[in-house]
């Protein structure tokens, strides 16, 4: 079984280390790092290609979003699924903006943050509910 390689980009040492737990105990989810900062998060994935990178928001030197586009850029077989603390409709549009497949919340249960990214890794997008009933809205207004 080929084994999808996350990258963890969050300035949360703490989340970090939860989430890498998470992913270690399945055995088709491989961590090949941990960034801290955006800068830092597109430096490892121009050197270790990680196929997804969970990415926070929020995190010093170049946030989620700037930092999305840029690994995006770089390697463009990277997919992001967005992780965030904040539930507001322009961090959602923001990150479907930059290109990432996915948003959840940093409080979703771990069945879901496997579920999506073995979903975004199959070519879907992995949004809640709410963030669906959001994006229809705004496609409807356009």
């Amino acid at each position: 079984m080929k084994r999808i390689t996350v990258l963890l980009a969050d300035d949360n040492w703490v989340v970090r280390k939860e989430f890498r737990k998470i992913l270690e105990l399945e055995d088709d989810l491989e961590v090949v790092g941990e960034a801290k900062n955006g800068l830092e998060a597109v430096a490892m994935v121009k050197k270790l290609r990680p196929a997804l990178v969970l990415m926070d928001v929020m995190m010093p030197l170049l946030n989620g979003f700037q930092a999305s586009r840029e690994i995006l850029k770089a390697a463009p077989a990277t997919k992001v699924l967005m992780l965030s603390a904040h539930s507001d409709e322009e961090y959602v549009e923001a990150a479907t903006n930059c290109g990432s497949m996915g948003y959840l919340l940093k409080h979703t249960c771990a069945d879901s943050v496997c579920q999506a990214i073995r979903e975004i890794q199959n070519g879907n997008t992995f949004f809640r509910s709410w963030i669906l009933s959001h994006l229809r809205k705004r496609n409807r207004k356009k």
